[in-house]
């Protein structure tokens, strides 16, 4: 049996790792097989592509190179792990995942949606989410969580992610089989219960 894939999106601050994180440990309590994984990040090459990217010294950093970066370090999480884990039916937990780089480079940089989606399918090698939740939360709220010590893309301030959440919320829009917008201002307990809710009735996993 082919395995699941749960991505979370939404701009920095919106608490979308923290539900990751939660969804994951309560699948893996509940007996199954998980992989919780991150972009960039998953492997020994994406987390070093990971620290140059959010390396908040690198300034002169231009919109292409940041997204060759993101699709680099995508193609080998991908092959490495993503691919491999749903083959085996595995569920896979994703912190981020293409639609991040359409939203914040497509969007939000200016290159394009339909550039950087076609540049997503060849990194994944066609690899689609079954189901991905956007926490949406407004951008000043969003940015209040921040630690003092923001990285690169945290630094970019109100104004560019506001562009970036409504990048998501027009993927939402032409998306909306795969998409589930989560009020990112519930309260921790409250989305975690919707978005369990949520997979329970879409995968028909029983307890």
């Amino acid at each position: 049996m082919k395995g699941f894939l749960i991505t979370f999106e939404g701009i920095d601050g919106s608490g979308k790792t923290t539900q990751a994180e939660l969804l994951y440990k309560y699948l893996i309590n509940q007996g199954y097989i998980v992989q919780l994984l991150r972009e960039p990040g998953g492997t020994l090459i994406g987390e070093r592509i990971r620290s140059i990217l959010l390396d908040s010294s690198l300034t002169e950093m231009k919109p292409y190179t940041e997204l060759f970066l993101y699709l680099a370090a995508r193609v080998q999480i991908c092959f490495q792990h993503i691919s491999p884990a749903l083959d085996r039916g595995e569920i896979v937990v994703m912190d981020r995942f293409f639609d991040s780089s359409t939203a914040y480079q497509g969007f939000a940089r200016g290159l394009g949606s339909e550039t950087v989606e076609y540049l997503n399918s060849i990194a994944t090698g066609g690899i689609i989410p079954d189901v991905t939740f956007f926490i949406d939360c407004d951008p000043e709220i969003a940015l209040a969580r921040i630690s003092a010590y923001p990285d690169r893309l945290e630094s970019e301030g109100i104004t560019f992610m506001s562009r970036v959440r409504d990048g998501f919320l027009k993927l939402c829009a032409l998306h909306s089989t795969r998409f589930i917008r989560i009020n990112g201002e519930l309260s921790i307990p409250d989305m975690q219960a919707l978005i369990v809710n949520e997979v329970l009735e879409r995968f028909s996993i029983k307890l």
